[in-house]
């Protein structure tokens, strides 16, 4: 994600919202350790998580980022940041049973005076226990406090610019979908469907190229279909099993995932009339989804849609979407069931999953939408009703 997607007043007012946030909690430095954050501080972007990485983020002055030599080279690249201000730890302490990388960051934070009010993403992916004994073993636990989700929820709202780009990956998204309908066939391994569907995420459209997404396609068949986030087998698809596919295109690291669900043969009446239930909660979601409105009300259309079908939905409904790396699309903030009284804002985005689970079958039909004035506007133009073909 090139930081010159975004102007450097946006990128300007990202970094003051965020110090806002430190503020309000008593955070001189944040260390920012989640790749989705870093790159929307930054601009950072290269699969490097898998090592620790951090955008450090004192009160005062330039943010700093940290990571492995080999990847620094990849900071100067896609980062808005000085060059002065890129720092990598020693490439003999990758993987090392005797060195750790975080050492180094210890280092640093005390030769730049940043030894207290420290903030760490504790509850996140891609910090790791060790690093959070080093650090406390370095500063004192008092030094440390727990900074989950602030600069997740400084993104909460996008921007026109971030909109628009999740507009192309929807677009990439109904091309995705496109394929799928097309090819979707009685013995067709569904492995093979899969590299389709991928290969056509990432081909992309004409002036319009695919990155890779967050999550790899969830295609679960039949009874599979009960379990709500199996990936792919090499089973044939089979007349008399309903299939839903959870996949997303994805543009500069922004998602627009949809799900639909296709079946072969003749559909049985629960099927249809999960569908019917399914669409209802779509219809009524996106009507309900103004600025204004509490996620919980919002989540009740679908839940009130699904009680009158005689269907009971026990988990979430949605979450908010945008800029994302694996293993996850979600922002990990808000999120669309009881008890969330968060209040909705324009140009918030989420992904409206109303799908139903039951012992035997799952079907699924969502919608990724951003919220406006008038309601819930889809990210993307895919059919919803069941695809069906004849076996």
């Amino acid at each position: 994600m090139p930081s010159s997607d975004f102007s450097p007043r946006e990128y300007a007012a990202r970094l003051a919202a965020t110090r806002g946030a430190m503020s309000d909690s008593g955070i001189e430095t944040l260390l920012v350790s989640d790749p989705s954050n870093m790159a929307w501080l930054t601009g950072y972007d290269g699969w490097s998580f898998y090592v620790p990485q951090m955008v450090i983020v004192p009160q005062h002055g330039s943010p700093l980022w940290w990571g492995r030599t080999q990847d620094k080279p990849g900071a100067r690249q896609t980062t808005w940041l000085s060059p002065d201000d890129l720092f990598d730890w020693p490439e003999e302490h990758v993987q090392h049973s005797m060195h750790h990388p975080v050492d180094h960051l210890a280092d640093l934070l005390r030769a730049r005076g940043w030894t207290a009010g420290l903030g760490v993403e504790m509850d996140n992916y891609y910090y790791s226990a060790a690093s959070h004994r080093i650090l406390q073993q370095a500063f004192g636990t008092e030094a440390l406090s727990d900074a989950t989700g602030l600069v997740n929820w400084q993104r909460a709202i996008k921007s026109d610019v971030e909109i628009a780009m999740m507009r192309k990956a929807g677009l990439l998204t109904a091309h995705m979908h496109e394929v799928l309908r097309d090819a979707f066939r009685e013995g067709l391994p569904k492995h093979e469907l899969v590299a389709q569907v991928q290969a056509a995420g990432i081909s992309g459209l004409p002036g319009l190229a695919g990155d890779y997404p967050a999550i790899v396609p969830i295609a679960p068949s039949g009874r599979e279909a009960s379990a709500s986030h199996i990936t792919w087998n090499d089973r044939p698809l089979t007349t008399g099993e309903a299939t839903y596919f959870e996949i997303s295109g994805c543009f500069r690291r922004y998602h627009c995932p949809a799900s639909r669900s296709l079946f072969l043969g003749t559909p049985p009446s629960n099927i249809r009339r999960a569908e019917t239930a399914v669409l209802t909660a779509i219809e009524d979601t996106l009507a309900a989804a103004r600025p204004g409105v509490t996620c919980e009300e919002v989540a009740s259309c679908v839940y009130d849609s699904f009680a009158r079908a005689g269907y009971v939905k026990g988990n979430r409904t949605g979450y908010p979407i945008g800029l994302s790396y694996p293993p996850d699309w979600g922002e990990r903030t808000m999120s669309l069931r009881p008890g969330d009284r968060t209040v909705l804002q324009e140009n918030m985005t989420f992904h409206l999953m109303p799908g139903l689970w039951t012992p035997d079958w799952g079907l699924a039909i969502t919608e990724s939408f951003v919220v406006k004035p008038d309601g819930g506007e889809p990210l993307a133009d895919i059919p919803r009703e069941l695809v069906v073909k004849a076996a």
